[in-house]
């Protein structure tokens, strides 16, 4: 892990409070400052390059790139050459000045004392490593994080994209079709189109956008094709509870709307029929999107294999994550589409 802002000021921290530990804490039991201050000045960084090398040069550069063997040799034979450094100074400098009988009585070598020594350093080297390697982890979490939500933003980006050019081309072909039979609609159509790719232009780049806005595109966009299609085609449109509140990402009913002509108008060359219900309860919106279909035309499978329904699928379980719900169903002459959005 690189040496960042955060890293320096968590290595300040720690080895600053260590060593007031072993200068402050310890010479205010004995009142003995001056000799403590000498033993923190040489037990501190003894301890602290013990943790570097475990940390940075056994660790990183063995354990975690499985070669455990090398790790525990190193681990040993450093181990115990930091010991002995930290037993030479007691033994020769802290014994005669202050403990000379010990100095007397015990050999420079005496286990008890190794182990001791030892432990000392190496519950300073394991807590230092416990929190270096935590703040890592936590690091990489964040990183990920920032990841996964430039990658959902990403993806959010690529599918508006893909909503634009779709819809651009079934308008555009409407309009050509009654250009070729000099339609009197063919400036309507245009002006209509106009209004749409200002809404695309502008609105489109908002994370979200009041559902009323949405509902006035989708309005144009009927509008178009009832143009098309004539008496033949019954469009309403109702908002039961107010939805003022409510905001949506833009494109998100429409292409459940193009939907619905694409595989229930579309195929019928009777009279046909669309419904769109709003309603709201509670924190939730639901939007029901019902068509006429000719028999069994297109089924459920077939139609969710298009461009459009996967968008919308896919944004909502980016942008609603546990707070939407999505389905459909075909009966007989008619084919439901519901979206239950909670309120963000």
């Amino acid at each position: 892990m690189n040496y960042n802002k955060s890293n320096v000021r968590l290595t300040v921290r720690f080895w600053l409070l260590y060593f007031l530990y072993e200068w402050i804490g310890q010479a205010s039991i004995a009142n003995e400052y001056h000799r403590y201050l000498v033993n923190a000045c040489v037990i501190v960084p003894i301890t602290g390059l013990a943790t570097w090398f475990t940390t940075e040069v056994l660790i990183k550069r063995y354990f975690l790139k499985k070669r455990n063997t090398a790790f525990w040799i190193g681990f040993i034979v450093s181990a115990i050459v930091f010991t002995l450094l930290r037993r030479a100074f007691n033994y020769y400098y802290t014994y005669p000045l202050y403990y000379p009988q010990g100095w007397s009585t015990m050999p420079y070598l005496f286990l008890p004392k190794l182990i001791i020594e030892a432990v000392n350093i190496y519950l300073i080297v394991a807590l230092y490593t416990m929190f270096y390697f935590l703040r890592a982890w936590y690091e990489q979490q964040r990183i990920a994080q920032e990841l996964q939500r430039d990658k959902a933003e990403a993806q959010l980006e690529l599918l508006k994209s893909q909503v634009q050019p779709h819809f651009i081309f079934n308008t555009l072909n409407n309009i050509y079709s009654f250009s070729l039979k000099n339609h009197p609609k063919t400036s309507d159509l245009i002006y209509r189109l106009s209004s749409l790719l200002s809404y695309m232009l502008y609105d489109s780049r908002k994370e979200f956008i009041p559902v009323r806005k949405e509902m006035e595109y989708i309005h144009n966009y009927i509008e178009l094709e009832k143009i098309r299609y004539g008496e033949r085609l019954d469009v309403a449109v109702n908002c039961f509870d107010a939805v003022d509140t409510f905001n949506i990402p833009p494109f998100l009913l429409l292409p459940l709307v193009e939907n619905s002509f694409k595989h229930g108008v579309n195929n019928d060359v009777g009279n046909s029929w669309i419904r769109i219900d709003l309603t709201v309860k509670e924190d939730w919106l639901t939007v029901k999107i019902e068509n006429s279909r000719v028999g069994d035309s297109y089924n459920g499978h077939a139609v969710y294999k298009g461009i459009g329904l996967q968008n919308v699928k896919k944004r909502l379980e980016i942008l609603y994550p546990d707070r939407h719900e999505f389905k459909y169903m075909g009966e007989g002459q008619s084919f439901l589409t519901v979206v239950k959005l909670k309120k963000t």
